[in-house]
């Protein structure tokens, strides 16, 4: 009997040192908000920043859908956010991947739509001529938005075919960053909770680990509905990290300085040797 209850005591006695050192861990690992933050190191030559629909009918104040959009896009700071990503890629030659959206007139033939699709068509967002001409393209409300034109045009951005819904599963995104060698993201871009949430849940799902700077997104706001409410929790639930633009500028930067660094002490190291 004594040694039964012995036992019993040992046992419990193990099983509350792995429950207290389980909630240490926990409360090393978790943040303020109470969830895990993996975090993402952004590492030259893996790491790629990736937008989605950069492009007028979301961020033109003549672009269709800012009567919805329009006002979370300038409290955010989305339009420079953006910029200064693209800026700080461009610096240290990271790679850049957009994801756009387009429709042809084949397109507005579907047969069955959800509420957005039938909304997006009805308005004629991103409608273009066709896949072969960029007739009317210049200035569209398909077209970059003018002050992204520098980076996305300039023979080194990767763009890639549309996507026609919501996420990369119709166009070669995912393909396009195999073939790069790029395994880490850093994701911005229009819109948060359709386009660029849909996106990072799909890279998440191909095995990339992904960072979200939610001020360099945007969503629709209704009265009913807050579309970067919703995306701003899920980024936060599903993404390795998230992040403002200021502190992923930061990191980008840092990360090259670092490689540089690196680099330049393996060459004084070999030019010492002989």
């Amino acid at each position: 009997m004594n040694h039964a209850r012995h036992s019993v005591a040992r046992e419990m006695r193990l099983v509350t040192l792995v429950l207290v050192t389980l909630v240490l861990s926990w409360a090393n690992w978790s943040s303020a908000d109470g969830l895990p933050d993996p975090g993402m190191d952004i590492v030259p030559g893996r790491t790629a920043l990736v937008v989605t629909d950069p492009q007028n009918d979301f961020l033109s104040p003549k672009g269709v859908t800012w009567g919805v959009v329009g006002k979370n896009v300038e409290r955010n700071g989305t339009v420079a956010n953006l910029d200064a990503l693209f800026a700080a890629a461009k610096r240290v030659d990271m790679p850049v991947f957009v994801s756009p959206h387009y429709y042809y007139p084949h397109d507005h033939r579907w047969k069955m739509e959800g509420a957005l699709e039938a909304l997006m068509h009805s308005l004629g967002m991103f409608d273009r001529q066709d896949a072969l001409s960029l007739e009317g393209f210049e200035g569209s409300g398909a077209d970059w938005l003018p002050r992204y034109k520098k980076y996305i045009n300039d023979g080194q951005t990767v763009v890639t075919s549309p996507h026609k819904v919501y996420g990369p599963e119709s166009n070669d995104l995912v393909l396009q960053l195999r073939k790069a060698g790029i395994d880490k993201v850093v994701l911005a871009g229009m819109s948060a909770n359709l386009c660029t949430e849909s996106h990072m849940r799909e890279l998440m799902e191909q095995g990339f680990e992904v960072m979200v700077v939610p001020d360099a997104t945007a969503a629709a706001q209704l009265p009913d509905w807050d579309g970067f409410a919703a995306a701003t929790t899920n980024f936060r639930m599903i993404a390795n990290h998230v992040a403002p633009t200021k502190d992923a500028v930061n990191a980008i930067s840092a990360a090259h300085a670092r490689a540089h660094s690196v680099v330049s002490s393996s060459g004084a190291s070999d030019l010492a040797s002989h």
